[in-house]
Parts: structure tokens; sequence; C-alpha cells
């Protein structure tokens, strides 16, 4: 097993495959984005290593993101590869989060290759606003991969950020809609990752206490004790009967009980989303056939895992802000 400094097991991986994106969502990247050589990139064989290691060490649950995942060329290859780890039971679960862009194309392959569940961001309902906030993004697109990703039997988590003066007056129908589709919806504080330009992260910040009073008009809550894995809090709504989940990095942080590192698409393990540090494996990965360098290298890395981020907006200043962009690290 894997255990940090504060003897938390890490039993969670995500993996970005890319950092590329067929979206520019406002929070997450600039319009103009310079995307790294793919010679920097881990190859999907490379990929493959690292991901079984982490296994052999003790991870359980594997879940891929970018930005956006399903662009990469032949990254099915990728799936299918780890479809065994899942077959032999060394896996608990392999996922993903998308845009849901290409889930019309790869959601029965991805069924096929052992994917049971996925997460798909989607912020708004609104087609005019759904362009907004993506820039590049077609909502009907989006839609129809979803419907795709539902017909081929995988569960969707509708993941939504939530914006002041955006997406407020969707709170209900965004609700609403999930539930008529069976989904379960969470909700995510935007956090301060990156140089977005112009956008203001003060002024895009809605805490998720407010959301989680808003939807205690209309509906009857109730807390529940479900944990999926990751940093999300549960509560069921009796009218509906799903689930809403809460991420909440700002107003309430979840680092005690963090038992996840993320690795880029070039090697580096962060074992903290909201703090700089980080570690290189490409480097041991790509030194010897055998995986003990990598091994160390990764023990290493956990031994440096902080006890939590810094991410503040209360003094109306963005404390704890991260330079790298959210699509570098993976969601």
């Amino acid at each position: 097993m894997l255990i940090d400094p504060f003897a938390r097991a890490i039993s969670y991986l995500r993996v970005s495959v890319t950092d590329r994106c067929d979206f520019r969502c406002v929070y997450c990247m600039s319009e103009n984005m310079t995307f790294l050589p793919k010679k920097e990139l881990l190859t999907l064989e490379e990929l493959d290593r690292l991901c079984s290691t982490f296994i052999r060490l003790g991870v359980r649950k594997l879940r891929i993101t970018g930005g956006e995942p399903l662009v990469r060329r032949d990254i099915m290859t990728f799936f299918k590869g780890m479809r065994r780890h899942l077959e032999a039971g060394d896996l608990d679960e392999l996922t993903l989060t998308t845009n849901g862009s290409q889930l019309e194309r790869f959601a029965q392959d991805l069924f096929d290759a052992g994917v049971r569940r996925v997460n798909v961001s989607l912020d708004t309902l609104d087609e005019d606003k759904f362009a907004e906030v993506t820039r590049w993004g077609r909502l009907p697109q989006v839609l129809r991969g979803i419907d795709a990703a539902l017909q081929a039997g995988l569960k969707v988590k509708i993941n939504t950020v939530a914006l002041k003066g955006f997406n407020e007056d969707e709170l209900f129908s965004l609700t609403e809609w999930a539930a008529a589709k069976g989904m379960d919806l969470t909700f995510i504080e935007v956090m301060p990752m990156g140089d977005i330009g112009n956008e203001d992260r003060i002024g895009q910040y809605w805490s998720l206490q407010d959301v989680r009073t808003q939807l205690a008009t209309r509906y009857s809550l109730s807390d529940l004790p479900d944990r999926t894995g990751g940093p999300a809090r549960y509560v069921g709504l009796q009218e509906t009967g799903q689930r809403i989940g809460f991420i909440t990095p700002l107003s309430h942080n979840f680092c005690e009980s963090c038992n996840r590192v993320r690795v880029t698409c070039t090697g580096e393990i962060y074992t903290c989303l909201g703090q700089e540090g980080s570690s290189d494996l490409r480097a041991p990965l790509r030194a010897s056939e055998g995986d003990a360098p990598l091994e160390d290298a990764i023990r290493a890395a956990i031994a440096l895992k902080p006890k939590g981020h810094d991410f503040d907006y209360s003094r109306q200043d963005v404390e704890g802000r991260v330079s790298r962009h959210m699509s570098h690290t993976g969601g």
C-alpha cells in the first residue's frame, strides 16, 4: 500500500492522457492555448505501464482525465489494455471524466472495455450559454453523447461548476433534467487555477452552502454516507430519488480524507490539486525496462504529499492560486 505522511492510504489515481481539449471553458483555460508538443507526452504504452505499476502498489480506482481524454488518438487501445486489471480483480473501477463531445462515438467501446461509470462536465442546458462558457462547444452534440452513454449501459453523473450569475437560475432545471434521466448531479465550486485572462475568479464563485440552501427550499434533503472514492459529499432528494453531490474545496475542504493523486500526461505526479509541488515519473519510467526505479519514485512522491490545499476567497482575494491550468493536471 501507498501510505502518505498523514496515514492516508492512496487508492485512487487520476491520470491525464492529454492536455488538449476541443472546448475552451472559461474557468479552465484561455481561448488561445499553447499545448504541449506531442513528444513530451507519455505514450499509450508508457501510460499503461505507469498505471499498472500504481495498481500493483495498491491503487483500486483509476480515473482517466484530460484535457478531453477521448480526443487522444487511439485512446481506446489504452482502455482495452486496462480491462485486464478489472478482469484480474486488481482494479475495482476504471472510469473517466469527459466533456461528452465524443461520447456518441465511443460510449459502446468504453462499456466493452469495462468502464461502467462516467462523469460528464455540463454547466448549463441553455445552448447559447453553453457556447459562451465552453467557447467552442455545441450542446446538442453533448446531449447526444449522454444519451448514447446511457443507452450503452453506462451510469452517467453530471458535474456542474457552480458559477455565480451564470447558472444560478438553472439550479432546479438541471436537477429535474438529471433526475428524469436517472442521473446523479454533483456541483463543484470554481477553483483558482491557471491564468484565464480577464475572468474574475471571485465574481464567479458561488458557495455550495448557498446551493444547498436553495435546493432545500424545494426538496427534502437528507445527508448520505455514500462515498465514490472522490471528494464529493452527497445528499438524497426525497422527491426525485437522486443523489446530489457537493465538492467544496473553498467553503469546506475535504483534505482530511484525501486518498488520491494525479499524474499529468507528461508524467508529473501532483499529490495535491491545490499545491504547486510535483515530482517527475517520466524520467524513471524511461530510464529502465524494469519498474523498480518507477516504484521508488512513486513512493518518494507520496512521502511528500501535503496535508491539504490553501484555496481561499474569504478575503476577497484569490489566495492559494495555482498557476497551472486545470487541463494540465487533469480535473
